[in-house]
Order: C-alpha cells, then sequence, then structure tokens
C-alpha cells in the first residue's frame, strides 16, 4: 500500500510540473511599472537620453533624478549637471522637466564658477526623453 502511496505520489507531481512549462510566450515589459510613481516610459526615457551623466540620486515614487557633475575630454574646462523631474503618471508632452546646469574653471584660481545654459538645451533634452518614451511605449505594443 505504501509502495502503490509513493507511486502516486510522484505520478501526481510529474503532471503538475509539466503544466508548469508551457510553451506560451507572455509579452515581455519594456519597461518595469513603478507602483504608485511615475510614468515607466518618462522615466526609463529618462534614464536612458542622459546615460551620459553619472546619477546622483534617483526617486522613482518622487519622479526625480539627480545627475552629478561631469566634464568632457572636448571641453575640461567645462561641467554640466542635469535634473529630470517627471511630472505625471500619464505620458505627456508637459510630463518632464528637465533643468541643465553648467560652469566653467577659472584659469587663474582654478574654482568652478556657475555658467549660463542656453534654455533650448532643456528643451532639446525633454524633446528627446519624449521622443524615447514614446519608442518604449510603441515597441511594448508590438
Amino acid at each position: 500500500m505504501s509502495l502503490r502511496l509513493l507511486f502516486s505520489a510522484i505520478l501526481v507531481s510529474v503532471f503538475a510540473l509539466a503544466a508548469c512549462s508551457s510553451n506560451a510566450r507572455t509579452p515581455r515589459a519594456v519597461v518595469q511599472e513603478i507602483e504608485g510613481g511615475v510614468n515607466p516610459y518618462l522615466w526609463r526615457a529618462s534614464l536612458d537620453t542622459l546615460s551620459f551623466l553619472p546619477i546622483k540620486t534617483a526617486d522613482s515614487l518622487g519622479g526625480l533624478i539627480n545627475y552629478d557633475w561631469q566634464a568632457f575630454e572636448q571641453a575640461p574646462d567645462e561641467r554640466v549637471k542635469a535634473t529630470v523631474f517627471i511630472l505625471d503618471t500619464r505620458l505627456r508632452a508637459d510630463g518632464v522637466k528637465v533643468s541643465v546646469f553648467r560652469q566653467v574653471r577659472d584659469g587663474t584660481t582654478g574654482t568652478w564658477i556657475d555658467a549660463d545654459t542656453d534654455p533650448e538645451t532643456q528643451i532639446q533634452l525633454e524633446n528627446k526623453i519624449l521622443e524615447r518614451a514614446r519608442a518604449l511605449k510603441a515597441s511594448e505594443v508590438r
């Protein structure tokens, strides 16, 4: 009787495991949903678009990404940083705001001094983020 019970248990286990392995494909999400947070497409697009800057802090629930200062080989006496605010849970044109900061090195003292940034730069970055977010959403729909 015990051998029969053991055989039955093994048989049930095999069928249960066989049911777990299915060839059906589940749709793969391009971005991870942010529970209670901001629009996940804008979040991912912001990270992708400004990937050349080091991240200082990021809060996916509050929709804030602070990037740290970065200087580039082409202009070693100039550095930039940015802050991205994601303002909505929906994918909208007014759902993202970018602030860009720039500093230049003083030639005599070597200290960094705040400098003006072209306001068009912020708009261009916002547009790039929106384009990337739309592309991410479109690739998930297909």
